[in-house]
C-alpha cells in the first residue's frame, strides 16, 4: 500500500514511541526523514540514529531522548504543518516561531532541510514541513 505523506508517518511514529516510553523506533528511509532525523539530533531531541539495512529496505533507527527517568520527556510535542492536501509556504519576513523560540520549525528550502533560526540567518523561505517543541 502506498502512503499519501510518509513524513506525517515519521513524526507519528515518533511520537507514539515517546509516549510508550520506547528506547528506539523505527522508520523507513528516505532523504528528507534522514534530514529530519538530522536535525532533531542537532537540536537535541533524539540521542542518535543509524541506517540499518534489511535485505535490499533501508531503515532509520532512532534511539529517542528522555530526562533523568523515562517519565521525563525531551519531545513534549510533534506537529506536521504542510500537508499534502494543504501545503503551508513561509517567506523570510513571515517565518514561524515554535513557542517563542523555545521549540523547532522545520523547513524545507532551496537550501535543503533546515531549521527556522538558519532559515532565517540565511534569508531564505520555504515550505514549513513540521513543528518540534
Amino acid at each position: 500500500m502506498t502512503m499519501s505523506d510518509p513524513i506525517a508517518d515519521m513524526l507519528t511514529r515518533i511520537r507514539n514511541a515517546n509516549t510508550a516510553k520506547h528506547d528506539t523506533v523505527d522508520i523507513p528511509s528516505s532523504r528528507m526523514k534522514l534530514a529530519i532525523a538530522d536535525i532533531l539530533l542537532k537540536e537535541g531531541y533524539i540521542r542518535k540514529y543509524d541506517i540499518v539495512e534489511d535485505g535490499s529496505f533501508k531503515t532509520i533507527r532512532i534511539e529517542l531522548k528522555y530526562g533523568k527517568d523515562k517519565n521525563e520527556k525531551i519531545i513534549s510535542g510533534l506537529k506536521r504543518i504542510s500537508k499534502p492536501g494543504l501545503r503551508v509556504y513561509a517567506n523570510k519576513e513571515e517565518m514561524p516561531k515554535v513557542l517563542g523560540g523555545l521549540g523547532v520549525a522545520i523547513i524545507s528550502t532551496n537550501q535543503g532541510v533546515i531549521t527556522d533560526k538558519k532559515a532565517r540567518e540565511l534569508g531564505v523561505g520555504g515550505e514549513v514541513l513540521a513543528f518540534v517543541w
